[in-house]
């Protein structure tokens, strides 16, 4: 699995549309075959930085980058960042998707 997180700091006049912005690509991407979820947070500490935590399976990313709503995305992106963002992304042997927190283990 292929995990990618990755923080817009967007200028403080996009933030509260920032969401419906990045909807189309949000929706075409959470549609690609191999996505296994594309979800945006806010940040707590910054309201103006939006995170997206996202994985593929492994065969998948490439086409993704490659993809033509990734390139619109960057396009409508672009004009509404204050500066480039930053990725933490990473490749994880063996894992398919999440996994119980064992240390808050909650009885169903």
């Amino acid at each position: 699995m292929i995990f990618i997180v990755v923080k817009f700091p967007v200028k403080p006049e996009y933030a509260e549309e920032w969401p419906q912005h990045v909807d189309a690509f949000t929706k075409a991407t959470r549609g690609e075959p191999g996505n296994l979820w594309f979800e945006w947070s806010r940040s707590i500490e910054d309201p103006n930085t939006y995170v997206l935590v996202e994985a593929f399976q492994d065969d998948a990313a490439a086409a993704h980058v490659n993809s033509s709503h990734f390139k619109a995305a960057l396009d409508t992106m672009r004009p509404l960042v204050r500066r480039t963002p930053e990725i933490v992304s990473t490749t994880i042997e063996g894992a398919d998707g999440w996994s119980a927190m064992g240390e808050l283990k909650i009885d169903d």
